[in-house]
């Protein structure tokens, strides 16, 4: 059996386009996305969307350049539910390194629950190596609507580029 090519680009990701991003997360996460599109804006981060040729996000993505001198963090990555394991990852995280790449930055970043092997896996897979531990949290909605926090254990992994 044949496999489907989808051709895909990266572009910013735009307010108009948090509607058809329901998929990564609840309706907090996507106000913490538009919170960051804000500092896009400002040229603090870059936040990524990346699209087949219909343009809507099928994976998206931010960099952070304030967390530590000289790299670009990658965080908030996510792709549809329907289309991982597809090499859309890779790709996210090659145009996120791209843009780190392009303001003559030498390090990507990017922390990893330790509770997700398989994410972990892609990014050891793409030449991330493990450096450091944290714990990291953020708020959530709960199924009753009520916002709780939730914690988490994460392992930090970095990359040079070239």
């Amino acid at each position: 059996m044949d496999g489907v090519v989808l051709a895909l680009s990266a572009r910013d990701l735009v307010p108009d386009d948090l509607a058809a991003c329901t998929w990564s997360g609840s309706a907090l996460h996507l106000d913490s996305v538009a919170a960051q599109l804000a500092r896009a804006r400002l040229g603090a981060v870059d936040y990524l969307a990346i699209c087949p040729p219909s343009g809507l996000p099928v994976a998206i993505g931010g960099v952070d350049y304030s967390v530590r001198e000289g790299a670009g963090t990658l965080w908030q990555l996510a792709v549809h539910p329907a289309l991982q394991s597809c090499g859309i990852g890779s790709f996210l995280i090659g145009a996120a390194e791209q843009r780190i790449r392009s303001r003559g930055l030498g390090w990507a970043e990017l922390a990893v629950e330790e509770s997700n092997p398989r994410a972990r896996a892609l990014y050891e897979r793409l030449g991330y190596v493990a450096y450091d531990r944290r714990p990291d949290g953020w708020d959530e909605l709960a199924p009753d609507g009520s916002v709780r926090r939730y914690e988490t254990m994460c392992t930090v992994l970095r990359r040079q580029l070239a």
